[in-house]
């Protein structure tokens, strides 16, 4: 089985691995994510030789998703030689749910600068396997396996993974597979019971130095929730050879 299967150029029918965290029975957002990404990459690969490579995804959910098939869309924004900002949308019949705006930039050798000082967060192998359904129901929570190490409410270190490809029977990047699973970070680590304070990301931005290796996806997560009905889970990306990026999803908070 897949989170997605193909069922046309651009349509795609959703599975029951997709199934909520807030809802079972409207999609999880975190596979869609990855779908657009790999439409994205797709696109590009279609148009030009050269493989640029993502430094920014930039995601905005404008509504919830039923378990059904979507529709993707991508276009050029901005073209260009060396960057170019390219836009994508998942809809569903009609409606858009998601809009991505990705740039993609001329790869080059800076292996001699290379080097990072944010931390590392201890491997996969030295954390405890954590059981997130505990917290959460849904399909896609459930596919995925999930070693942490909580500091206290809100803040956590966690490795997460799946063995369920993006798309049924398409070679799929790896760079595609882990924005299937960048929108798990917020809910590894709960500041309040979601049974008592709903917290869903409106957005979520990703943004890379380096392009992502393995199976294993690193967060370092921090929840925050304002006074005023807002929030924000901030997290440093890790593969296994450290920190890659970030990523930055703001809350509407909900009691």
């Amino acid at each position: 089985m897949a989170y997605f299967e193909r069922v046309g150029a651009s349509a795609f029918r959703a599975t029951g691995h997709v199934g909520g965290a807030w809802r079972t029975d409207e999609q999880h957002i975190a596979p869609a994510l990855g779908l657009l990404a790999h439409a994205v990459e797709l696109d590009r690969d279609a148009r030009r030789d050269d493989a640029l490579v993502v430094g920014r995804l930039s995601y905005d959910i404008l509504g919830t998703i039923p378990i059904d098939v979507v529709e993707t869309s991508v276009r050029v924004v901005r073209p260009g030689r060396t960057v170019e900002l390219v836009e994508a949308t998942l809809g569903h019949a009609g409606r858009d749910a998601v809009l991505l705006r990705a740039w993609l930039m001329r790869a080059g050798d800076t292996g001699h600068v290379h080097a990072t000082a944010l931390p590392r967060i201890t491997p996969p192998a030295g954390m405890p396997v954590w059981d997130a359904s505990t917290v959460w129901p849904g399909g896609f929570v459930a596919s995925a396996e999930v070693r942490r190490e909580q500091v206290e409410p809100g803040r956590a270190a966690f490795w997460v993974r799946t063995p369920l490809p993006l798309v049924h029977g398409e070679e799929v990047s790896r760079l595609a597979g882990a924005a299937g699973l960048f929108d798990i970070a917020n809910g590894m680590t709960v500041r309040v019971d979601p049974r008592e304070v709903a917290f869903p990301n409106v957005d979520l931005t990703a943004h890379l130095f380096t392009q992502p290796r393995g199976d294993w996806l690193g967060f370092d997560t921090t929840v925050s929730f304002g006074p005023s009905g807002l929030g924000l889970t901030s997290s440093v990306i890790h593969d296994s050879g450290g920190p890659i990026g970030t990523i930055a999803q703001i809350l509407t908070v909900r009691p």
